[in-house]
This record gives C-alpha cells, sequence and structure tokens, in this order.
C-alpha cells in the first residue's frame, strides 16, 4: 500500500485531532473525522527530517550565543552546559547529519552534476565546523582571559559558518533532490534515515536529543520562547 505523507494528511481537512509524536518515531498520528484509516501514521520525509534537525542545530547554536554572552562577562557559565552543547553538535550534528548528507545526498548531486559548486562549499564547511567544535571542547573549561577570548572566538565562528550554511541547504538543496532522484528512492532515503537514527541514538533517536537541548536551555534561562518576544 502506498504510505501516505503528512502533507497528504493535511491536504484533505477535517483534523480534529493529533496525538504527540511518539518517542523514538519518524511518523505523528492523526485522527480525521469519518476516515477509516483514523490513526494512520503519516510519515516524515527525507528533507523534513534534516530540517527538522536544523531545527535542534538553531537551539544549540542559541545555547552557543547565550555561553558567549556568559564567556563576554555577563553571567556566569557551567563549563559543562557548553561541553555538552558541543557533544551533541558532534555526535548527533557532525557524527550523524551531516553523514547522512554526506553519504547519501552529496553524491547524489555530484553524479547529476546538480549543485556541484554548493556541495563543494557544502562539504568543505563541514570539515571547518569539525575543527571549530575540537577547539570548543578542547577550550570549553577555559580560565584564562585569554583562552576565553580564544574560545568565545571559535563559537562566533561556528554561529557565522552554520547559519546560512543550513539555511543554503534548507532552501536550494533540499528541494532540489525532488529533481534528481525518483519518488522511491525518496521514499527509501526516509527508511535509511531513521534506520541509521536509531542504530546510533536508540529509540529516541531525535526526540532524545531535543530533550536534551531543552534542559541545556533551562540551565541557561532561555528555555521561555516568550523572552525572546521584542517589548
Amino acid at each position: 500500500m502506498q504510505k501516505k505523507t503528512r502533507r497528504d494528511f493535511l491536504r484533505k481537512g477535517g483534523i480534529v485531532s493529533a496525538t504527540l509524536m511518539i518517542p523514538g518515531s519518524r511518523a505523528f498520528a492523526f485522527q480525521e473525522k469519518g476516515d477509516e484509516k483514523a490513526g494512520e501514521e503519516a510519515e516524515v520525509s527525507p528533507t523534513e527530517d534534516l530540517m527538522r534537525e536544523h531545527g535542534l542545530l538553531n537551539r544549540v547554536l542559541l545555547v552557543y550565543e547565550e555561553s558567549a554572552r556568559r564567556l563576554a562577562g555577563k553571567g556566569d557559565l557551567d563549563p559543562k552546559v557548553l561541553t555538552e552543547a558541543a557533544g551533541i553538535i558532534r555526535n548527533f550534528i557532525e557524527n550523524y547529519h551531516e553523514k547522512l548528507e554526506e553519504e547519501y545526498l552529496f553524491p547524489r548531486f555530484e553524479k547529476a552534476r546538480k549543485l556541484t559548486e554548493l556541495v563543494a562549499v557544502l562539504r568543505q564547511q563541514h570539515q571547518a565546523g569539525r575543527q571549530i567544535t575540537a577547539q570548543i571542547l578542547q577550550l570549553s573549561a577555559a580560565k584564562s582571559a585569554a583562552d576565553r577570548q580564544k574560545l568565545e572566538a571559535a563559537i562566533a565562528a561556528f554561529i557565522r559558518m552554520y547559519r546560512p550554511h543550513e539555511a543554503r541547504e534548507d532552501t536550494v538543496l533540499f528541494p532540489a533532490l525532488h529533481w534528481i532522484v525518483s519518488p522511491h528512492e525518496f521514499d527509501a532515503l526516509g527508511d535509511d534515515f531513521e534506520k541509521k537514527e536509531h542504530e546510533l541514538f536508540g529509540k529516541e533517536g531525535f526526540e532524545g536529543m531535543v530533550v536534551k537541548v531543552g534542559d541545556l536551555e533551562k540551565q541557561l534561562g532561555i528555555f521561555d520562547l516568550a523572552k525572546f518576544t521584542p517589548k
């Protein structure tokens, strides 16, 4: 039976309730009025998977920004917060999310000779990001003024590179994937991503990482979204 995407469900309308995301699952379950298949799971597409992981990355960048602000003398910073944030970047973003892009997406664009210049830059930035993450981890407990300045500079460099990096992927690379793979291959990529996610991070997968980032935000006092609303 053909899989129904989340977009298919939303197009129908008449949604009366929806469950929360099930830990360890890439799918949402919807209850629709008059639908005998109510509760059927709607698959998350591979590009949507990558984009929501960019959302996780953005939340870590907020942790980085607050950490840098405190390093500049505007508050205390527990080194463990920065170590854990950089650990999430290394383990989930670099060793998983970026590996998916490097192993499943970039080669397809290179083979199709599409967006090759963009892909080359994205590859280079992945390597640069890993070097910066290593610096952040090495300097996370910095005490001297000189080392704290180096740490602050490393954080700033990481944020400056990854904000446009992920934005270019979301608005150019990922949408173009539909043009170079078949619908069947596109769906298969989603299955491959899900399998890899649970191999590396267990049943909690992405959802578990969201909880970890939320805990870091709470420790820094930036979890409450309303605090970011201009007054």
